[in-house]
């Protein structure tokens, strides 16, 4: 059945790999600000095909823009929203605390509340792995306590969590969390381990490993995640869940940076620094209620997924601009 969705953070990795998805069967509304955190140029080339479709329309705000963003449910019949906009990332939040507060929980604020608003049921938000803090006893699941985020970026998530478990109970809105690991593929942030590392071996420049490397992430390929989320989309079993999406593997940093210079052809010039503030051990991922509630099944293996992002990284270095 056709719909019309509104994604936010529409024109970023995650969106803009949803859209392609979506766009042929349904109509696309994105929202998006092109903020500066890292180059604009890069979300306007995620969105070039985009732009030229008729079923998509573009709206450049900012979602603490509460008058600005309620234009856009004036002017749309919106059945889906699924919420990827956000200020990411963990070492940046230390820095810049108010400024996530204000994108992440104003911005989400504004959301459910515009939802309840005009009566639109559906919303899928991004979270984050981030939330489940500094524990070590993985497999994570979404039973446990995350009470105890060790950065500003996890506290705005799980502030973002409780919120829509709010709406969920109060307005009966149809909400699913999806707690994203580590995402990676085509198109992903130039600040993220894979493509900078990937980028600085290829320029031999140093990279830079804060601690021993034996520091652990549960890694997931864009396609499987994406599967997760169109299959949240369509969910409706119960008002409310939250849902891990990762691949069930952990990787160590060091292993990584290996399968990195095979896929390169190159070795990594190794600059160890000490761990940073707010970084957590390990991520991993339970994924059983994915699997029974949306039959996901991530199917790609760390050495697969780096070398399909090898790849196009070699495609698009030339005219990609990266920070």
């Amino acid at each position: 059945m056709r719909k019309t969705l509104l994604i936010t953070g529409g024109a970023g990795f995650i969106g803009s790999h949803l859209v392609d998805s979506l766009i042929e069967n349904n109509n696309i509304i994105c929202v998006d600000d092109f903020n500066d955190f890292y180059s604009p140029e890069i979300k306007k080339n995620n969105i070039l095909n985009h732009l030229k479709h008729n079923n998509y329309k573009l709206y450049e705000l900012d979602i603490v823009d509460y008058g600005r963003l309620e234009r856009v449910f004036n002017e749309n019949k919106i059945d889906c929203i699924v919420h990827l906009a956000a200020r990411a990332g963990v070492r940046p939040s230390l820095l810049a605390p108010v400024l996530y507060a204000r994108t992440n929980i104003t911005g989400t604020l504004n959301l459910l509340e515009l939802a309840r608003k005009y009566n639109v049921n559906k919303f899928i938000m991004g979270s984050s792995s981030s939330v489940y803090g500094s524990r070590t006893d993985g497999p994570f699941n979404e039973e446990m306590k995350t009470d105890r985020p060790i950065s500003p970026y996890a506290a705005t998530k799980a502030s973002n969590e409780q919120m829509c478990y709010t709406y969920s109970h109060l307005y009966g809105m149809n909400i699913v969390c999806l707690r994203f690991f580590t995402v990676y593929g085509p198109r992903q942030r130039p600040d993220l381990a894979i493509y900078k590392f990937t980028r600085l071996i290829n320029e031999g420049k140093p990279v830079p490993v804060f601690g021993d490397g034996s520091t652990k992430r549960d890694y997931t390929y864009i396609d499987d995640i994406l599967r997760g989320v169109l299959a949240s989309i369509e969910y409706d079993k119960t008002p409310y869940e939250i849902i891990n999406l990762g691949e069930s593997q952990t990787v160590e940093l060091a292993y990584l940076i290996e399968v990195l210079e095979k896929e390169t052809g190159k070795k990594a010039i190794i600059e160890r620094k000490p761990l940073q503030p707010g970084d957590v051990p390990v991520t991993y991922a339970d994924i059983s209620r994915a699997k029974n509630l949306l039959n996901y099944n991530p199917a790609t293996k760390i050495e697969d997924g780096i070398k399909k992002f090898v790849e196009w990284f070699r495609e698009n270095k030339k005219t990609e601009k990266v920070s």
